[in-house]
């Protein structure tokens, strides 16, 4: 009776995450707010502006809208794989990978979505060398580079770990 009543809690509990999955959502309504200032921003001064201020812009365009395909992935899938399945009606929209991300290609994906983050940044840093003390690029490429790795590290060891069980 006891561990069925513990297992019961446990397994409820799973219900505490649905809250964080939906201040992700708010992260995103945030990000979208900070998107539209930017590209405001950006045609408002566009007539002034160089070509590498506007790639530098366009490049912190990209990089917003990579980390909020990354809040919406890390949300969905996640809620599927720790909450609850997400039940959508026949004539509804669904997203093609829902349901495939298991917490491991979660991991991945987020490590990819990391790296090319890191990347935009790292090419904006380049893009202003002029501007930019050579010690904090250092610490930037050493930064990327540990991204880079990590990435490469955990992708490794997920298919050690986990290629024959995706198989079946």
């Amino acid at each position: 009776m006891m561990e069925r009543l513990i297992e019961r809690t446990m397994f409820a509990s799973r219900w505490l995450l649905a809250p964080v999955y939906l201040g992700l959502a708010l992260a995103l309504v945030a990000l979208a707010v900070k998107f539209f200032q930017e590209l405001l921003h950006t045609f408002t001064d566009i007539i002034v502006m160089s070509e590498a201020d506007l790639v530098l812009s366009t490049l912190s365009l990209i990089d917003l809208a990579l980390v909020g395909s990354l809040i919406v992935m890390v949300m969905f899938s996640s809620y599927e794989n720790f909450v609850s399945k997400i039940d959508l009606d026949e004539g509804d929209e669904k997203l093609d990978w829902l349901g495939k991300l298991d917490a491991g290609s979660l991991k991945l994906k987020v490590a990819a979505s990391i790296v090319a983050i890191s990347s935009i940044h790292l090419l904006q840093k380049f893009m202003e060398i002029k501007n930019t003390d050579p010690e904090h690029l250092k610490w930037y490429v050493i930064f990327h580079m540990t991204f880079v790795l990590s990435a490469l590290l955990l992708a490794v060891l997920d298919k050690l770990a986990f290629s024959s069980h995706r198989e079946h």
